[in-house]
């Protein structure tokens, strides 16, 4: 993985301070000057926003006008990113990632398998939803997250909502995590002790702007206030 806490897109810090500048309440020149259009919800049949370097929708070259749909895999380049949504959820997805939307089976309205990679997320309301790593198994509803994942660990921060997270090699690590605002990120480890593979971890890698951003895409904000500076990550530490 790369270094915790790294940003890797250049052109992210760019739409970052976009952000923070406050182009979500203004008429959106920033944004349109970035991506050609400012942020707003996805017209009909339309699934990508923004997808730059090399993206791949089930192996095809990506473009504005790929849909995407349960069932699909995504894939990007080290120097690809993509941001698109499907039904209610909403995605950023990262440089050197693999995620399959999967059929969700009974009882879920959405069903994600990361299997390498970084992905931002945001979930409506009251719908159920796995996200499967090689190292955990995540149920949540109503939530943003934010993920990250090799062979060795998987990071996932519960950026709002509710979930349960347990890891797949040690069935006695298991937690549950109610958070408002990146209260509690974790560590979900391949190879932990019994009982010790989750663990605590410091906020790294996504900010408020970029859950503005994917919610704004389904017609939704998040269920938090913007500071009125430029800061865009929780001012805290971790153990």
């Amino acid at each position: 993985m790369r270094p915790w806490g790294e940003l890797d897109d250049p052109r992210r810090r760019i739409l970052i301070q976009a952000l923070a500048a406050g182009f979500f309440s203004s008429a959106g020149n920033a944004a349109a000057q970035l991506f050609g259009r400012a942020p707003a919800k996805l017209p009909a049949g339309q699934s990508i926003y923004r997808v730059s370097g090399g993206v791949t929708v089930n192996a095809q070259q990506a473009t504005l006008q790929t849909r995407i749909a349960p069932g699909d895999t995504v894939e990007t380049a080290p120097n690809g990113e993509v941001i698109f949504a499907v039904a209610e959820e909403a995605f950023l997805l990262r440089g050197g990632s693999r995620m399959m939307i999967e059929k969700p089976p009974s009882g879920l309205t959405t069903a994600l398998r990361l299997v390498t990679g970084k992905v931002l997320s945001v979930f409506g309301r009251g719908r159920p939803t796995r996200i499967v790593t090689a190292t955990t198994t995540i149920g949540i509803r109503g939530t943003g997250a934010y993920a990250e994942t090799d062979p060795e660990q998987t990071y996932f921060c519960t950026c709002y909502g509710v979930a349960d997270i347990a890891a797949n090699n040690d069935p006695s690590s298991r937690e549950t995590v109610s958070a408002k605002h990146h209260d509690k990120p974790l560590y979900i480890l391949a190879k932990g002790k019994a009982g010790e593979s989750i663990r605590r971890a410091p906020f790294i890698n996504h900010t408020d702007q970029e859950l503005a951003l994917i919610e704004s895409l389904v017609g939704r904000t998040p269920p938090f206030v913007f500071p009125v500076d430029t800061y865009n990550a929780p001012r805290r530490d971790y153990p």
